[in-house]
């Protein structure tokens, strides 16, 4: 009997030389690629690649871990400028304008977890950072560059979420307070006030660690993964109150990271179990499970185009051009 849907397409292109476990992936913004599309790739072994779209080559090689993991990447606004995070306890800010590749500043981290960092752009010049704490259960923001501290996050005594898996900063449009969503060891998603340093509210969607979240600010409504089998859709109302809305059960455990596209229509998520598995936002009907890795897949990212790429244990990054943007 003939299958009910075509498979789907391989990826369109496969960048191999990181020689070592890709753990993070962020795509350069347009403004800043200057007509040659860019990639970063953080790996296991403290590099951080710079690729070209176009060569399909690694253009520029960054080394400023110490060999120790690189697990967070993310550029900044004001032009050049490229965020690094390592499991060597360091937040490099790199320039990279007009062929430079030197480390600017850094910022000492006192947790040796895998939480990713977070940042909000509040201003031309300024930024809030969102990293974990000097306790295991805590999240320090601070404000950049000044690296001034504007307060630790900790849950009451009796709470004990554990440590902090995942971070989201973000603020609504109608409303310039920070607010932060963090992602917890015992399954829990918490929407902080930063300003009030209290949390609004707090959910438990999940039985196993929160691995990864995204949050879609104009549908008000965050997705959530972890090391267990559900991914947990939930929204947000006027109250900053969370609710969860609906889950999906997948056929196998764990998922590193979830994110959805820029234009709100699909995400995609790293599957432990080898696999990208790539959803309708809006109604969570499962679109593709895109089987090229023989690896776990660490980690997805989505360029303003479309493009989506996928890095994995086993050293390869998969480009993908599926279900393009309109």
């Amino acid at each position: 009997m003939a299958a009910l849907f075509p498979p789907p397409p391989g990826p369109r292109f496969v960048l191999r030389g990181t020689q070592s476990a890709v753990n993070t992936l962020h795509f350069c913004p347009p403004s800043q690629a200057a007509g040659n599309p860019l990639l970063f790739s953080g790996s296991q072994n403290g590099l951080v690649h710079i690729w070209s779209l176009q060569t399909r080559r690694i253009v520029t090689t960054l080394n400023g871990h110490g060999g120790q993991g690189v697990i967070w990447l993310k550029t900044l606004p004001q032009g050049h400028q490229l965020l690094s995070q390592g499991r060597d306890l360091r937040l490099c800010l790199w320039d990279l304008a007009e062929g430079r590749n030197t480390i600017m500043d850094s910022v000492q981290l006192d947790s040796v977890g895998f939480c990713r960092g977070s940042i909000l752009v509040r201003g031309q010049q300024c930024w809030m950072l969102a990293v974990p704490g000097k306790g295991s259960d805590e999240v320090q923001i601070l404000e950049m560059p000044s690296k001034t501290s504007v307060c630790t996050l900790k849950p009451e005594a009796d709470a004990r979420p554990g440590m902090p898996m995942c971070l989201g900063l973000w603020q609504t449009n109608s409303s310039l307070r920070p607010l932060l969503l963090a992602g917890y060891e015992d399954g829990s998603v918490t929407l902080w006030d930063i300003s009030e340093r209290k949390v609004c509210s707090q959910i438990t969607c999940h039985e196993e660690p929160v691995m990864g979240l995204d949050f879609d600010s104009q549908k008000a409504k965050g997705i959530s993964g972890s090391a267990g089998k559900v991914l947990a859709v939930w929204s947000l109302d006027d109250q900053q109150s969370l609710q969860v809305k609906k889950t999906h059960e997948l056929t196998n455990p764990g998922i590193a990271e979830v994110t959805i596209r820029p234009d709100h229509k699909i995400l995609a998520t790293a599957g432990w179990d080898h696999r990208i598995r790539v959803f309708h936002w809006r109604t969570m009907k499962p679109l593709a499970v895109l089987a090229f890795h023989s690896a776990p897949v660490y980690c997805v990212a989505f360029a303003a185009d479309g493009l989506l790429a996928a890095g994995s244990k086993d050293q390869r990054i998969s480009i993908w051009s599926l279900y393009p943007c309109p």
